[in-house]
């Protein structure tokens, strides 16, 4: 599928997702959310793709913020169904799907670019990036799920801070705060992250995505992630990966996952 604002290329059942809008820093409009949208949901889909990275064009910045243009002259209606929408087609549904993603860092994440590096499952830096929330600089707060997810990953204070002060924190501290997972060169972050991709690649995608399942249970309201984890884990019993995991534990060989 062609895209305008986004490059997807997949090889070795890893898809490199690159958010192509190099004169706008990779700021977010709502045309990038909906191809996102559309590329994550087609790779998630796939049966072929078992993990996902996403980046950014060229050496300055993940995702500079949102494209500020687009939202200028909204009123109250208007900037809640963005947040609504934006929240739904993109975040939520990065933050819940059942392939895993890795945010590839690689420069400027502020405001939205943050937030959907947030949304991943997990984060790698490269050693120039820069990462925050500046929205209350623009008379806005985070809308795309900054204020729920930065507590969760560096705790209240942290976040707090860095929202109030809509200031940016260098890859070494966003490291320090457990923002990201990892900081690399500029140079190797890729291969890095496609390095950990190949570590995932070694085991159950079935059971991957029902861990992510059980892990986001955590984390939202009215739901006992304990109780989602029970039934997951009993699942587990009943797939073909569990079936071919435990004979190659047995064989003494590696597992063949079939994925189901």
């Amino acid at each position: 599928m062609n895209y305008e604002n986004i490059l997807v290329e997949t090889s070795e059942n890893i898809a490199v997702v690159t958010i192509n809008r190099p004169t706008k820093l990779n700021a977010l409009n709502r045309a990038t959310i909906t191809e996102l949208h559309e590329a994550f949901k087609l790779l998630n889909n796939s049966g072929e793709v078992r993990v996902i990275i996403v980046t950014g064009t060229g050496d300055k910045a993940f995702v500079a913020g949102a494209d500020i243009a687009e939202f200028a002259n909204f009123n109250v209606e208007d900037g809640q169904k963005l947040a609504a929408l934006g929240q739904e087609l993109l975040f939520d549904y990065l933050q819940n799907m059942g392939t895993p993603v890795i945010a590839a860092v690689n420069g400027f994440a502020l405001g939205g670019g943050l937030e959907l590096a947030m949304a991943a499952h997990f984060r790698v830096a490269s050693d120039n990036a820069k990462m925050g929330l500046p929205e209350v600089s623009l008379g806005v707060i985070p809308g795309y799920g900054g204020t729920q997810r930065l507590p969760q990953l560096v705790g209240k204070g942290r976040a707090m801070e860095m929202i109030m002060t809509a200031g940016m924190v260098t890859a070494d501290e966003a490291k320090a705060y457990g923002l990201v997972n990892h900081v690399v060169p500029q140079a190797e972050l890729i291969d890095f992250c496609k390095g950990i991709a190949a570590k995932i690649l070694k085991n159950s995608p079935v059971a991957i995505s029902r861990a992510i399942e059980a892990i986001n249970a955590n984390y939202e309201d009215g739901v006992n992630g304990y109780n989602v984890e029970v039934t997951a884990f009993g699942e587990s019993f009943g797939t073909e990966d569990f079936k071919e995991g435990t004979t190659a534990f047995l064989e003494k060989r590696k597992a063949a996952f079939p994925g189901k």
